[in-house]
């Protein structure tokens, strides 16, 4: 007869995949990290001021790639802060949150190129643009699509996550969660159709998102509020 007596869940989650799940948000943070760094080597490209220029002069002639940089970077940052804030509460992954991560790291690492086309194109026509607007905003909504599906599957499976912070926060709002893993990814798709069938500096409207996910936070903060 076994003696021995039953665990808490806490002490059943073997110590390797502790282990395992730090090292997955460690190189997770590293790809983000690399990411954010190569968006700048556009940047270190651009040549100083020539005779009779200064440095207005060079900002305003490569005004596209340093806001497709700016623009880039913050989205990105953005995007780190939600997926640290889903991973915060969990305490270990399974296959689909590793996949699922790997698609949001290939699609994060793969967005230094069409940033750099797109800042290039940016001072175009949206008739000389040719699918470059597409693709970026498309990167960033498929970088979101994953992070909402990340953030799904954590708020349907207790067991990877913190004892309690399932039902509080952000995650406890599964409707609000879908919404906003919804509306950003079409906002992106529409704002890239936009560039391309109308005018590049429709790129403008994604400052709409800034007020939206305002929105999002403070009704998911309301709703959640009584919750211990």
């Amino acid at each position: 007869m076994d003696s021995n007596p039953s665990t808490p869940d806490d002490q059943e989650t073997p110590a390797e995949q502790r282990r395992s799940f730090d090292r997955l948000v460690n190189f997770t943070d590293a790809v983000v990290a690399i990411a954010v760094t190569l968006q700048l080597l556009p940047l270190a490209d651009i040549p100083g001021p020539g005779e009779g220029e200064n440095v207005l002069d060079v900002f305003s002639a490569n005004s596209g790639t340093i806001t497709a940089f700016l623009l880039s970077f913050i989205i990105v940052i953005l995007m780190w802060i939600n997926h640290n804030r889903i991973f915060n509460v969990m305490r270990r992954s399974d296959g689909t949150i590793l996949w699922l991560n790997v698609g949001w790291l290939v699609s994060i690492a793969f967005l230094p190129w069409p940033t750099t086309m797109y800042g290039e194109a940016s001072n175009s026509t949206a008739s000389e643009v040719g699918g470059v607007a597409l693709l970026y905003w498309g990167n960033l909504a498929v970088i979101t699509v994953f992070l909402g599906l990340i953030a799904r599957h954590a708020s349907h499976h207790p067991d990877l996550l913190e004892p309690g912070s399932g039902s509080r926060g952000w995650l406890a709002d599964q409707d609000r969660s879908a919404l906003r893993g919804l509306i950003y990814p079409i906002c992106f798709v529409l704002i890239g159709l936009a560039c391309e069938l109308v005018t590049p500096q429709a790129a403008w409207l994604a400052l709409g998102l800034i007020p939206l996910g305002w929105w999002l936070g403070r009704s998911t903060a309301s709703s959640t509020a009584g919750t211990p």
